[in-house]
């Protein structure tokens, strides 16, 4: 009944009423002049805090113990991170759960790596801004960040006398990861080198030199790939077979993990995500470790006890400092 009502005039009214309407949203919504420049800055504002909050509870709760380790004793920490691991909350840690947590870690470490380090090549690189970082400037920043005051830092003598021993040991293994990094220039590094300097592990630059590596020791017939044969039968030098108790095992990481179109051969794709830090076997193969190595009741769980008897174990693997870890390994 309504509906036949409803006749051609009626819509000639409401139809313009409702385009008015839409209109007016839309000027509120996109015009400044309608709307409280004051609302508008405190409502981004409130968003921006928002979203600063959940970055830093998502780095707190997973990766950054950087700052909490300086601050806690070794049984705390140990201790705080043993509960942010238990999951399920019942006590014990499953290899699951390790391996799922140092994943975490590391994918993290890594994303925040890559983001820090073009702010940070652009601060140190400005004496002059060329878009290079020379050693001089790098060991400026290195000696600022380490309280050294300013009248040394300007005329300080090459081999640093008048400082203490354990700084002098970093200053020396940092002028040697330097000469590492230095590819094009050893006098000066690239954004990317600079990555490979401080974070290697985050380096595509170190990932694809291990490759080659890899390929320099095992690629038997020289093609740039790897069979089956090839990564788990090694040899040495002479071409003589090395017999290996891990042969077996290689194998199969072959098929499961290396070989992910099942080809039977390894080309350099596939060899670069199977060393890549960010793949989940090697998380996989650390929680692995660290249970084998703690479990004394043998359950195939880690209770608080266990951990705390091998803290030092634990102190130095990815579940607990990631970047010195890392450090060590390259």
């Amino acid at each position: 009944m309504f509906f036949r009502k409803f006749n051609a005039r009626h819509f000639s009214i409401v139809i313009p009423f409702i385009f008015y309407v839409i209109l007016l949203g839309l000027v509120y919504k996109y015009s400044v002049p309608l709307k409280s420049e004051t609302k508008s800055k405190n409502f981004m504002s409130i968003l921006e805090k928002i979203r600063k909050k959940k970055h830093d509870i998502k780095k707190d709760n997973v990766i950054e113990f950087q700052e909490i380790s300086k601050r806690l004793p070794p049984v705390q920490l140990l201790t705080t991170v043993f509960k942010k691991v238990d999951v399920d909350g019942n006590e014990l840690l499953t290899p699951i759960e390790i391996s799922e947590y140092i994943h975490k870690r590391t994918t993290l470490h890594i994303e925040e790596a890559m983001k820090e380090n073009f702010g940070l090549f652009m601060s140190i690189d400005k004496n002059p801004r060329n878009g290079v970082i020379s050693w001089s400037e790098y060991h400026t920043y290195f000696l600022q960040t380490h309280g050294v005051d300013e009248e040394y830092i300007r005329n300080h003598p090459e081999k640093h006398p008048g400082l203490g021993r354990s700084l002098k040991e970093t200053i020396a293994r940092d002028r040697a990861s330097w000469s590492e990094a230095a590819k094009s220039d050893p006098d000066f590094l690239t954004l990317d080198e600079f990555l490979a300097f401080r974070h290697p592990e985050s380096s595509h630059a170190t990932l694809l030199a291990l490759v080659d590596d890899l390929l320099d020791k095992l690629d038997r017939d020289g093609d740039e790939m790897l069979t089956e044969e090839e990564f788990a039968v090694l040899q040495v030098s002479g071409g003589e077979t090395l017999v290996s108790q891990g042969e077996v095992r290689r194998r199969v990481e072959f098929r499961n993990v290396i070989d992910t179109d099942n080809n039977s051969l390894a080309d350099r794709h596939e060899l670069l995500n199977y060393i890549d830090p960010r793949n989940p076997r090697h998380a996989r193969e650390e929680s692995e470790t660290l249970v084998t190595l703690a479990d004394t009741d043998h359950d195939g769980k880690l209770s608080l006890q266990e951990v705390l008897a091998k803290m030092d174990l634990f102190l130095g693997s990815k579940m607990i400092d990631t970047a010195r870890s890392f450090h060590d390994e390259f």
